[in-house]
């Protein structure tokens, strides 16, 4: 697979959005992944259903949506997504101001995951996520990222 910005081209980054609560980021992301036909717009509704289940929210103001394993199905193509809310969405009582999307295709998910986790934890990585002036910026930061190839098979 290589690294996570294979996985995200600059018309899949949207920055400086606003969102009056989680369901409408959820919208917001899940609508970028259909748009760069990644997925069917059922996904969007299984994003929302995994979200019910368990909060994707994992730390350092950033939500990582993705889908349900039933979902799977409504994936076109991997690929991710990534909005900016500059002024912040509750996610739960957590304060997020980006949003990784995540669409992928049969047990893919697990190295995208991993390799996400191992950008998004790193506080100074996220901030300069949250803070991006343009996408060129977000695609820089997440190609210094190799997806385990392993994890993802």
């Amino acid at each position: 697979m290589g690294n996570l910005a294979e996985l995200l081209t600059a018309d899949a980054v949207r920055l400086g959005r606003a969102a009056g609560d989680r369901a409408a980021a959820i919208d917001q992301v899940g609508a970028v992944l259909v748009e760069i036909g990644a997925v069917d717009p059922d996904y969007v509704a299984a994003m929302h259903e995994r979200e019910a289940s368990v909060s994707t929210f994992i730390g350092e103001g950033v939500a990582i949506p993705h889908g349900t394993n039933a979902s799977r199905a409504h994936v076109r193509r991997t690929a991710l997504t990534v909005v900016q809310f500059p002024d912040g969405v509750d996610w739960g009582g957590h304060d997020v101001r980006l949003c990784v999307g995540i669409a992928a295709r049969d047990t893919e998910q697990v190295g995208v995951l991993s390799a996400l986790a191992r950008v998004l934890m790193v506080p100074e990585q996220a901030a300069e996520l949250r803070e991006a002036p343009d996408a060129d910026t977000v695609l820089r930061i997440l190609r210094t990222v190799e997806i385990d190839e392993e994890m993802a098979q």
